[in-house]
């Protein structure tokens, strides 16, 4: 851990010049932002097997009005030497990681200067239904859409399979998720739309707002979770 944070101050002595050393004169210093995120790493860190343990890999920084703003001028720089950090700390560490790396900055009124705080999360990388219109038009005028990590996906009659296999229709890169995990059907009813998500015989199985089921109704706003993936439900009403 302290080669990893030496390397990262290193590194960032090379880059503060001028202002952007002067900004770091605030009372919340990289140094202490990248032990953090060290520290959230193995915090959050769980047991997948015996060989592997799953990490975050989306990062919040909250900080101080005054902070953030003497800090976000460099924030891009800052973002990316402490990425770097992280991934020479799970590469040590023998982490494993579902998505790609994601840190931002965010300001926030609760802190007073010189306190912040990290927020992490695990955001499974997820390739779209093949051949699936992904703009807003496609989004607007489909009657169901999932939303996963923050991406939108429509669904049309009769459904898809989610999963983490090739064979599936969406396919998320997350070790809970099996290779064929659980089916979202839908159909339509005259003016009404039906969705139902059914277990696929999944190891780690289907939670449904809260609850494990083998198969349920789906209505909007509903969220399932499938490994450490939480799908949230949207029923638009458009035909």
């Amino acid at each position: 851990m302290a080669g990893v944070l030496q390397r990262f101050e290193q590194r960032l002595e090379g880059a503060v010049t001028g202002a952007f050393a002067r900004a770091f004169r605030s009372a919340v210093q990289p140094v202490e932002i990248a032990a953090a995120l060290q520290r959230e790493v193995d915090n959050s860190a769980h047991v997948l097997s015996r060989e592997r343990m799953l990490v975050p890999n989306d990062f919040t920084v909250e900080l101080s009005p005054t902070d953030f703003e003497r800090l976000a001028p460099f924030s891009g720089t800052l973002a990316e030497e402490l990425a770097t950090l992280v991934k020479e700390h799970v590469v040590d560490q023998r982490y494993t990681m579902t998505g790609p790396l994601n840190i931002e900055f965010k300001q926030t009124g609760e802190l007073s200067t010189g306190r912040f705080r990290v927020r992490s999360r695990t955001n499974s990388a997820v390739t779209p239904v093949e051949g699936q219109r992904m703009t807003e038009t496609a989004v607007r005028s489909s009657g169901v859409v999932i939303e996963v990590n923050g991406m939108k996906h429509p669904i049309s009659p009769p459904g898809l399979v989610i999963g983490r296999g090739n064979e599936a229709d969406l396919k998320i890169d997350d070790p809970g998720i099996s290779r064929r995990h659980a089916q979202i059907a839908v159909s339509r009813n005259g003016g009404d739309t039906d969705v139902t998500v059914t277990d696929l015989d999944s190891t780690n199985g289907v939670i449904l707002n809260g609850h494990k089921v083998g198969s349920g109704v789906v209505t909007d706003g509903a969220e399932i979770r499938l490994g450490n993936t939480v799908i949230v439900v949207r029923l638009t009403g458009a035909p």
